[in-house]
Formats: C-alpha cells, sequence, structure tokens
C-alpha cells in the first residue's frame, strides 16, 4: 500500500509546487506591471503640470516685464499649480517654481521695461527666467522614465 502511495504523492507535491510556481510567477509580473502602469501615469500627470505652470509663468513673466498692475488671478493660478508640485514633485523642483514665482512678483514691483532694455537683456541671455525649473523639470521626468 505504501509503494503505491508514493508515486500518487509525489505527483501531487509536483502539481502543487508548479502550481504555486505559475501563480507566483503571475503574481509578480501583474506588480511590474502595475508598478509600469502607475509609473506611466505619474509621468503623464507631472509633464501636464510643468508644462501648464511653465506656459502661465510664461504669461505672468511677459506681462509683468510691460505692467505694474499684478493680474491677481494668474498669479493665484500659478500659485495653485505651485501647490499641486509640493504634492507630486520633488522639492528642488518646488523651490525652483517658487523661484520663478517670487522674481515675477518682484519684476510687477519694479519699473517696466523698455523694448530697449527687453532687447539688452535678450542679448545677455538674462531674459530666460524658467530655464532652471526646465532643466530639473526635464531631469525629474527622465529619471522616471528609467
Amino acid at each position: 500500500m505504501t509503494v503505491a502511495l508514493e508515486p500518487a504523492l509525489a505527483a501531487l507535491a509536483g502539481s502543487a509546487i508548479g502550481g504555486l510556481t505559475t501563480l507566483a510567477v503571475t503574481l509578480m509580473t501583474q506588480r511590474v506591471q502595475a508598478r509600469a502602469a502607475l509609473t506611466t501615469r505619474d509621468l503623464t500627470v507631472r509633464q501636464k503640470l510643468y508644462r501648464k505652470f511653465i506656459e502661465e509663468a510664461s504669461k505672468l513673466y511677459g506681462d509683468a516685464l510691460m505692467h505694474s498692475a499684478v493680474d491677481i488671478l494668474m498669479l493665484v493660478g500659478t500659485s495653485a499649480l505651485v501647490n499641486r508640485m509640493r504634492v507630486i514633485s520633488t522639492s528642488g523642483i518646488v523651490d525652483k517654481a517658487e523661484v520663478v514665482l517670487r522674481t515675477i512678483v518682484d519684476i510687477y514691483f519694479s519699473p517696466n521695461k523698455t523694448i530697449a532694455e527687453l532687447h539688452e537683456e535678450i542679448n545677455r541671455d538674462k531674459l530666460d527666467l524658467l530655464r532652471d525649473f526646465s532643466n530639473a523639470a526635464r531631469e525629474e521626468l527622465s529619471a522616471l522614465k528609467h
């Protein structure tokens, strides 16, 4: 009786091990796929947020260069984008976005630029307020892709 039972138990153990191995591989594959999907979604959300911030901050910057009256609604909207970054971005990105926003507010309180002054600043490469933010955003997004 024992002799007939051993092959049956061995077959049952082999089937159980094979089934558990398949289950473990399936679970690991699903976990990797879920993580990849979350990373892709996070990357897309950040790309949209950074693009929107760059667009809004650029509009505010241009307005600040030519006017003294602060566009409060646009300023609040851009500030809201920075606050959204606080939730999902690294502190380096948030710091650079805050510098951009503070600089724009400071420009509103400085004398308006003439066309000649703007031309001079363009030639000295001083007009690109968003360069540091853009570079940091590109680096962060690149790191998320890998």
